[in-house]
């Protein structure tokens, strides 16, 4: 059964971090392409970035980028997103999503605020 599941969602205030997982399962992790995505409330959902295969190459929204990192560890199947420097326009549900497979996470809340 494939499944990417999210955690490390929280509350943080404004210049704050926070560092969101993402566990994979049911499919060779290490052969895709992972992607970040968010959505914020009445917005639609939006790339933050994705880490290839190899974690060799990075791409970022020019909204997050120098802010958050997107790493991966093959040998547990996961991968990371860094969030630095938050601001209170960050506040989404972060999605993980693997693009080749079309397969999503249930998301986990990221809220900044004061």
């Amino acid at each position: 059964q494939v499944q990417l599941v999210e955690s490390g969602g929280d509350l943080v205030q404004p210049g704050g971090s926070l560092r969101l997982s993402c566990a994979a399962s049911g499919f060779t992790f290490s052969s895709y392409t992972m992607s970040w995505y968010r959505q914020a409330p009445g917005k639609e959902r939006e790339s933050v970035g994705f880490i290839n295969n190899v974690g060799g190459i990075t791409r970022y929204a020019d909204s997050v980028k120098g802010r958050f990192t997107i790493s991966r560890d093959n040998t547990k199947r996961t991968v990371i997103l860094q969030m630095n420097s938050l601001k209170p326009e960050d506040t989404a549900v972060y999605y993980c999503y693997v693009p080749n497979l079309r397969i999503w996470g249930q998301g986990t809340q990221v809220t900044v605020s004061s």
